[in-house]
């Protein structure tokens, strides 16, 4: 028996690799904040090319390698425990990018931990 579909919101943090946060890159010091309050899970993503509200373009090129590349942190959880974490990572994160979206968990999920 396959169970209902589930009501969930999906957060994405959009940082550059070489940010900082509480004495570790960024994108870490989300995971380990996200960790630390019981969160379902935390994904980092990194990409090859992106660039920001700067137009300054970031990319994986082999004679650029590891030059500040684009990383998005992917947070699938209630949109309670979403909307906590945020307001707790909110004085580490200043101005960056966050976006969240409804989504529907159709498999796996904080509910069936």
């Amino acid at each position: 028996m396959t169970a209902p579909p589930q009501q969930a919101a999906l957060l994405r943090i959009y940082v550059g690799e070489d940010e900082r946060g509480d004495g570790h890159p960024l994108y870490e010091a989300l995971v380990l904040k996200a960790r630390d309050m019981g969160l379902a899970g935390a994904t980092v993503l990194r990409g090859p090319l992106g660039f920001g509200h700067d137009s300054h373009l970031h990319t994986a090129k082999i004679l650029r390698l590891s030059q500040d590349l684009p990383m998005v942190l992917e947070i699938v959880e209630t949109r309670a425990a979403i909307d906590r974490y945020i307001e707790a990572v909110r004085p580490i994160i200043g101005t960056t990018l966050v976006t969240v979206e409804s989504v529907e968990i159709l498999n796996g999920g904080p509910a069936q931990r």
